[in-house]
């Protein structure tokens, strides 16, 4: 690091501490989107946006804007941000430590009195991650105009539609394509890597290249209760078993699609649910929920194919019904901007930081946004490249290291570009 970094590291660092310690006390760190702890958290960001000087929103599909207008009113948006939601038993920073920075960034520029010419915007985008409703990143689907009727009448397990939750965050589902966006110029998301490459060759920033494509897919196989003590095993419909196949060829055909060599893949079944539960009753319902993702279309769809035909078939063969085969959600593959990675570059060499090109496995906000503008994203290491547990860490010098980035970024974008929206 060759001189001071612009940015306010102790209150950048306690308001993420802040926002991280609104969670649910037996399960750290929890704050789920749509729950009332969510709600908390939007109202320590809006307070924070305010206090900071810029106006605050809620647009049509419930993401929270901070707006800090700029000298030519008629100039594209510089947007900032992530989302403030977690998994259940998540960490302090995924997500969180995206739209603390470009709040941070925000604050930066009000408080140095220079107006820019382009308008920012920090952007805490709607329940990014999977929600009970079936669906991912829905906030950034709404800006980029692909959260549709058929997405916005899914259902939780409680029977509440996610336009109705949409609507108690604040949002309109009735006037949704009003949340999409024409007028944004760059879209810049910093986030902890959720891998070890950084933090295990030392390297400051990571600027990312592409973001996966994920597909979700939802098999259910349909049997017959039976008593585990009385029913002879070769006239059982046992819907477990199938299952239980299935969740094995995931795994196989995962590791060999990954050893293809035909770009980035991985597949994961996070959930498995059999009904009714019991051990002493044959199942008679079992549920999988699969995670695809890849860098390559051709290969999420090979193995989708693949798995659509092996679990009908093997449902067949221990007489049981594969009720359902369905895709819940399906995010294109992206590649983040090379305009703006080339700012970015330039932002980390002037800061005297050291930088690498780098993949993600994740998805992001970024990945939709890039749909509608120019999208790209800072990576800071993380301990162990641990996410999405409460072990996940980062340390304060890699996440102000992080927004300085973007601060120089936007300051290069306000300087050099000149494009009017639309």
């Amino acid at each position: 690091m060759t001189r001071a970094l612009p940015v306010v590291a102790d209150r950048l660092w306690s308001d993420l501490m802040a926002l991280a310690d609104l969670t649910e006390p037996d399960k750290p760190f929890t704050r789920r989107a749509f729950s009332p702890l969510f709600l908390e958290g939007r109202k320590f960001l809006t307070d924070r946006l305010q206090a900071a000087g810029l106006t605050t929103r809620v647009d049509a599909a419930g993401n929270l804007i901070g707006r800090l207008e700029g000298e030519e009113p008629f100039a594209a948006v510089i947007a900032l941000g992530s989302h403030s939601d977690t998994v259940q038993r998540g960490g302090r920073f995924d997500g969180i430590a995206g739209v603390v920075a470009a709040l941070e960034v925000a604050r930066v520029l009000k408080e140095r009195g220079e107006r820019l010419r382009h308008t920012i915007e920090v952007i805490d985008c709607l329940a990014e991650e999977p929600t009970d409703f079936g669906l991912s990143c829905v906030g950034s689907r709404g800006l980029s105009g692909a959260l549709d009727h058929h997405m916005l009448a899914m259902t939780n397990p409680a029977g509440e539609r996610l336009d109705e939750a949409i609507r108690g965050v604040g949002g309109d589902p009735n006037h949704i394509a009003d949340a999409v966006r024409s007028d944004i110029i760059a879209f810049l998301e910093l986030h902890i890597e959720q891998g070890p490459v950084l933090e295990a060759t030392g390297i400051d920033i990571g600027i990312v290249t592409s973001i996966v494509g994920i597909r979700r897919i939802e098999i259910i196989f349909e049997g017959q209760a039976a008593h585990a003590g009385t029913a002879p095993m070769d006239l059982r419909h046992d819907a477990a078993v199938p299952a239980a196949a299935t969740l094995l060829e995931v795994r196989r055909v995962a590791d060999a699609l990954a050893l293809e060599g035909g770009g980035y893949f991985v597949a994961t079944i996070g959930i498995v649910q059999v009904e009714p539960g019991s051990s002493n009753v044959v199942p008679r319902r079992a549920r999988l929920v699969i995670d695809a993702r890849s860098s390559d279309p051709d290969t999420i769809k090979r193995f989708s194919n693949h798995i659509d035909a092996f679990s009908a078939a093997v449902a067949a063969d221990f007489r049981v019904d594969r009720s359902r085969f369905l895709i819940l959600s399906d995010g294109a593959a992206s590649d983040c901007d090379p305009n703006l990675r080339g700012t970015l570059i330039r932002a980390s060499n002037q800061l005297g930081l050291r930088h690498v090109d780098i993949a993600s496995g994740a998805g992001h906000d970024a990945a939709f946004m890039s749909r509608i503008c120019p999208a790209a994203m800072v990576f800071v290491p993380c301990l162990k490249g641990m996410s999405h547990t409460p072990d996940e860490w980062a340390d304060k010098s890699a996440i102000v290291g992080g927004t300085a980035v973007l601060l120089e970024a936007v300051l290069e974008i306000d300087r050099t570009n000149n494009a009017l929206p639309g």
